[in-house]
């Protein structure tokens, strides 16, 4: 992105209805695993003008795992990955906006089980509308990939032909619809 349109000048709250916080990680080295969170909150703010000035946040609540698999999932908010009893909380906050070609970076930092390490998120511009109740939309899609052994996610399990059960990379996959804050 050369520049933000100007009408993503404001502050902006995630819509939880119609946004997705996920990831996909590859399973037993043949398949690829894919689950989301259910409940987060977050939201940002944006000066169209001066874009290096954007700032946002989320946070997830790391119990709201769903993989699709109880007992998965049980399994991922355990002391083995999330510690989702001791750190209930998963926080990005932004450091920093660099618009790139048809894109933006957003460089921030990531807490998960009470680690904090700091991650870029490509981000492609969806588009900006008015829904039928007058509320301003935008939408944005962010991926990313992690080491989750940076965040001390590191248990595993070895497979008899070699290799490994759960992958270390996992690609985060964000998209999110936000609405615009009416000023008063």
């Amino acid at each position: 992105m050369t520049a933000l349109p100007p009408e993503l000048t404001g502050t902006w709250t995630i819509d939880p209805e119609h946004s997705t916080v996920g990831f996909a990680v590859r399973h037993a080295m043949v398949a690829t695993v894919r689950g989301h969170f259910t409940s987060f909150t977050g939201g940002g703010v944006i000066d169209a003008a001066n874009p290096e000035t954007a700032s946002a946040w989320v946070d997830i609540d790391a119990t709201s795992i769903s993989t699709g698999n109880e007992q998965r999932d049980q399994h991922l908010r355990s002391v083995d990955f999330f510690r989702a009893e001791e750190h209930p909380t998963i926080r990005f906050r932004s450091t920093g906006l660099e618009l790139d070609g048809d894109g933006a970076i957003l460089t921030g930092d990531l807490t998960i089980g009470g680690v904090t390490h700091p991650l870029d998120i490509t981000w492609e511009f969806g588009g900006i509308a008015k829904d039928p109740w007058g509320t301003v939309k935008a939408g944005f899609e962010g991926t990313t990939t992690v080491s989750r052994k940076d965040w001390g996610l590191e248990w595993n399990a070895p497979l008899e032909a070699g290799g490994v059960l759960v992958a270390d990379k996992v690609k985060l996959v964000l998209e999110i619809e936000a609405s615009r804050q009416e000023q008063a």
